[in-house]
C-alpha cells in the first residue's frame, strides 16, 4: 500500500509540476499578448504565474515525497539489482536540475513581476518599453521555459 501511495505521489506531483508549466508556457505567455495594451499583457501575465507558483511549489512537494517513498520502498532494488543504482542516481540528477531550473525560473519570475503592469508583448517577450532590468529576465525566462 504505502509503495503504491508514494507511486501516486511521485507520478501526480511531477505531471502537475511538467503540466502546469507547460501549459502555461504553451497558453498563458502567449495569450498575455492579447490584453489589448503591452501593460495589461504583462499585468495578466503576472497574475497567472503568480497563481500558478503555490500550485507549482505544492506540486514539487508531493513529487519529492513520493520519491523519496520510492527510495525507501525500493532500497534493497537499488543497491541489488543490476542497473537500477544507476537509473536512481541519473533520475535524482534530472530532477535536481529541474529544481535548480525551476528556482532560477522563480527568482526571474519575481523580477518580473514586481513590476506589476510591466509593458511587454507577452509572457516572456519584452516590448520596447520595457525597462532593461525585466526585458533582460523575460529574455531568460523565454528559454528557461522549456527547460
Amino acid at each position: 500500500m504505502a509503495n503504491t501511495v508514494s507511486r501516486a505521489m511521485h507520478d501526480t506531483g511531477l505531471a502537475a509540476w511538467f503540466g502546469g508549466t507547460l501549459a502555461n508556457a504553451v497558453s498563458l505567455n502567449p495569450a498575455a499578448a492579447e490584453a489589448g495594451d503591452a501593460s495589461s499583457a504583462g499585468r495578466v501575465a503576472n497574475a497567472g504565474w503568480d497563481r500558478w507558483t503555490p500550485v507549482n511549489a505544492g506540486a514539487i512537494g508531493i513529487h519529492l515525497i513520493g520519491a523519496v517513498g520510492q527510495l525507501v520502498g525500493n532500497r534493497s532494488r537499488v543497491a541489488a539489482q543490476e542497473g537500477v543504482g544507476a537509473m536512481t542516481v541519473t533520475k535524482t540528477a534530472l530532477t535536481a536540475a529541474a529544481l535548480g531550473a525551476t528556482a532560477y525560473s522563480r527568482v526571474l519570475g519575481k523580477k518580473v513581476s514586481q513590476h506589476r503592469d510591466v509593458p511587454v508583448e507577452s509572457g516572456t517577450t519584452p516590448a520596447s518599453s520595457t525597462p532593461d532590468d525585466v526585458a533582460t529576465a523575460q529574455k531568460q525566462l523565454a528559454m528557461l521555459q522549456w527547460l
